[in-house]
């Protein structure tokens, strides 16, 4: 009995070790991480290198802001459709301080969980490079 309860212990102590470094420290390897809130899980790990709008911004932001900020809709007088719209919120540093839940800034998405760590770090990675529209 104490060898099964060792076994247990040492799976879960392993898993939890996995997942904390899947969601904190591989943030910079391959894969993409989801387009949902929420922290990462799994085990595809997150590639903040060469990110584009189309390719890599767009879709987080289609999955988690475009109900209110997206598709005609403009909740709060921010809207998040079209790279131009966008562009406007990456300058002035709204978009990351919401995304982020910096102080002074309203966390975003508004009453749902932050962004997976990823898809923060995707974001910001694409505003390092320029926030081009490509």
């Amino acid at each position: 009995m104490k060898k099964v309860f060792v076994s247990v212990a040492t799976v879960a102590i392993t898993i939890g070790v996995m997942v904390v470094a899947c969601s904190k420290s591989n943030e910079s390897a391959a894969g993409g991480g989801g387009t949902g809130g929420g922290g990462g899980g799994g085990t595809t790990t997150c590639d903040t290198v060469n990110m584009k709008y189309a390719t890599n911004v767009l879709p987080i932001l289609q999955a988690n802001c475009y109900s209110c900020h997206g598709n005609g809709v403009v909740t709060g007088g921010i809207n998040l459709n079209g790279y131009a719209n966008l562009k406007v919120q990456v300058d002035n540093g709204n978009l990351v301080g919401a995304i982020t839940h910096a102080s002074g800034y309203t966390a975003m998405p508004y009453n749902l969980p932050k962004l997976s760590d990823c898809n923060i770090n995707i974001i910001k990675a694409w505003i390092a490079r320029g926030a081009l529209n490509n």
